[in-house]
């Protein structure tokens, strides 16, 4: 089946080249905001040795920094717990234009500062702004695309900020390597955001109805499906969903899951540097394993999960998160002083395979198969809210585990919390197997 099968009003051929233009679009903005990410953890080591030579002790300056990181983490969550609902009601392409240009604007703040209170700040302000980019997306994708192929387009966009990471850690990892500064890495991630900003500013639109196009259509089960078209209110938004018990396990899962993701986003080049023995450049480079394996994973995840019928997302993600616990109870049994530094690498990959792409399902696909067209960017921010503030145990506690315990500890810890949301997972599966076959048997009747 096509994007566009049902008769438009204008040209059949003229609304596929629009969202091929949309998707373009809303995949190279979503992977700018992942340059004023990666930055951070990047620059981490870098930032390390400056409040080194500033007489912070290192290992102060690894927790203080670790700090900051989770301060950010929190104003994210927050941003997407209380404001990702504005997308559904002034609609996704501002949100996504404030975000992106936050970013921009509070990178550069954080590349003119040099001590903890500006760090802190920008770091705030950019988090916070960025909140609300992901559930705008969204909201721009449920009325660029029927509901049919929201898996297929959500798949693709989901590796945008993979590839942001990736491309944002190679190409900070070369300057590095050329003798450059942590100032320079944010400029450079600034500067990207800045010229996707003024893209997106130019040729996004809200919906392909803007343009003359019949509306796109809303999964017909969502949670708001039989409501009326009563004013959007957040209350009235929000009711349907926490009486959802999918819903809130699903929020659970995303709790668990973005506690691993956020501790390897921003610890991984500490990681192969203290540990494995990495210089700063070689380690900055080689933490794009986990976003690269990502990307393989997430199209693995959208292959597989499409030809698993209609409960293959909850035992895509069970089975995922326990390769997950295992792969974290490997690197914490590696021995570094018996193996070769790669080995360490590859059990990261392993990791980030085993994880991310299943993880992806979360505040996507499932967020608008909850909310459909009406409450769509709510139900990705209350995921992803949910997500985040387990997000914010990753800055300030990861750094505090791993001075007081090391390594090993920290993947002691994640493996217990990957075991846990595999459990999570598993009721998942067991309650959306119970509703298909309550849903299948009065079909029947």
């Amino acid at each position: 089946m096509s994007l566009s099968q049902e008769p438009e009003a204008r040209p059949m051929g003229v609304l596929l080249w629009r969202q091929v233009a949309t998707v373009s679009l809303l995949f190279c903005g979503y992977a700018a905001y992942y340059f004023c990410r990666a930055d951070f953890s990047v620059a981490m080591p870098l930032l390390v040795e400056d409040l080194g030579r500033r007489g912070v002790p290192h290992a102060e300056a690894v927790v203080r920094l670790g700090e900051v990181y989770s301060l950010g983490v929190l104003a994210y969550a927050l941003g997407k717990l209380f404001l990702c609902g504005l997308g559904d009601m002034w609609g996704g392409r501002r949100s996504f234009l404030i975000g992106l240009g936050g970013a921009a604007a509070f990178t550069m703040l954080f590349a003119s500062g040099g001590s903890l209170p500006i760090f802190t700040i920008a770091w705030i302000g950019n988090r916070l702004t960025q909140s609300i980019g992901w559930a705008g997306l969204l909201k721009v994708c449920s009325r660029w695309f029927h509901f049919s192929h929201h898996g297929a387009v959500i798949g693709i966009l989901s590796l945008s900020y993979f590839a942001g990471d990736v491309v944002a850690r190679q190409c900070m990892g070369l300057l590095i390597g050329l003798g450059y500064d942590w100032q320079t890495l944010f400029r450079f991630a600034a500067l990207a955001a800045g010229l996707i900003f003024v893209a997106n500013y130019l040729f996004l639109r809200n919906s392909r109805a803007e343009l003359g196009f019949a509306e796109a259509e809303a999964n017909p089960l969502n949670l708001y499906a039989d409501a009326d078209a009563a004013p959007l209110r957040l209350r009235t938004l929000l009711l349907p969903l926490l009486r959802s018990r999918a819903f809130l396990l699903v929020c659970l899962l995303s709790f668990g899951c973005t506690v691993v993701r956020e501790t390897f986003n921003i610890w991984t080049p500490v990681y192969l540097r203290d540990a494995v023995g990495y210089d700063p450049a070689h380690a900055a480079s080689l933490s794009a394993v986990f976003p690269a394996l990502g990307f393989v994973s997430v199209l693995a995840a959208g292959f597989v999960g499409d030809r698993c019928g209609p409960n293959g997302r909850p035992l895509l993600l069970l089975g995922g998160l326990a390769a997950t616990a295992a792969s974290l109870l490997g690197l914490m049994l590696l021995r570094l002083d018996l193996v070769p530094p790669w080995a360490a690498v590859v059990l990261v990959g392993v990791v980030a395979f085993c994880l991310l792409g299943p993880y992806s399902y979360l505040g996507g696909a499932f967020a608008l198969d909850f909310g459909g067209h009406r409450a769509g960017a709510v139900a990705s921010g209350v995921i992803d809210g949910v997500g985040y503030l387990g997000g914010a145990l990753a800055g300030d506690s990861v750094a505090r585990i791993s001075v007081a315990f090391g390594w090993r500890g920290v993947f002691v810890v994640l493996a217990s919390v990957a075991a846990a949301s595999a459990i999570a997972a598993a009721a998942l599966f067991a309650h959306q197997r119970r509703v298909l076959r309550t849903v299948r048997g009065k079909r029947d009747d």
